[in-house]
């Protein structure tokens, strides 16, 4: 088990594929919900998981400040069914924040929480700057975590 870090260009066909299958295993599939899951940002994102070689266990994807936000994002943020309660949401969480601070030397990271994954974003530095709202028929509230560069 290891966690990666790639570009888009970096990833192979192979981990493009078993991200993306993860991606619409748990976001698609499992919330039921019909949405775009390819939305042209991926290209210009950093591409975090934790694999164990065959199958993806964890998955971020982390933004530049200026793509999607002003300030720099963690999206697409999942755990696998099978790898829950592993504490990988938490460490893949810590890296990506950290990779934000070190490589780009954000003090800003923007996130859309779905409303009851609030208080696991809170632990995590994360504050509440908007009113819950649906999103694809979940409801969500944004957030922003504040901190210094390391």
């Amino acid at each position: 088990m290891r966690y990666i870090i790639k570009t888009f260009n970096d990833l192979t066909n192979e981990e493009l594929y078993k991200i993306m299958k993860a991606r619409v295993d748990v976001f698609v599939v499992e919330q039921t919900c019909p949405y775009p899951e390819i939305d042209n940002y991926d290209q210009e994102a950093i591409h975090y998981f934790l694999s164990d070689g065959e199958e993806i266990m964890g998955y971020v994807r982390i933004l530049p400040s200026g793509s999607r936000y002003s300030e720099a994002s963690i999206g697409r943020v999942l755990v696998t069914k099978a790898s829950r309660g592993n504490g990988y949401a938490r460490d893949i969480m810590e890296k990506a924040i950290q990779y934000i601070r070190d490589e780009w030397k954000e003090t800003k990271i923007k996130l859309q929480a779905q409303v009851y994954l609030e208080k696991f974003y809170a632990s995590l530095g994360f504050e509440r700057i908007s009113e819950d709202y649906l999103e694809d028929n979940i409801a969500h509230v944004d957030m922003i975590r504040r901190g210094e560069v390391s």
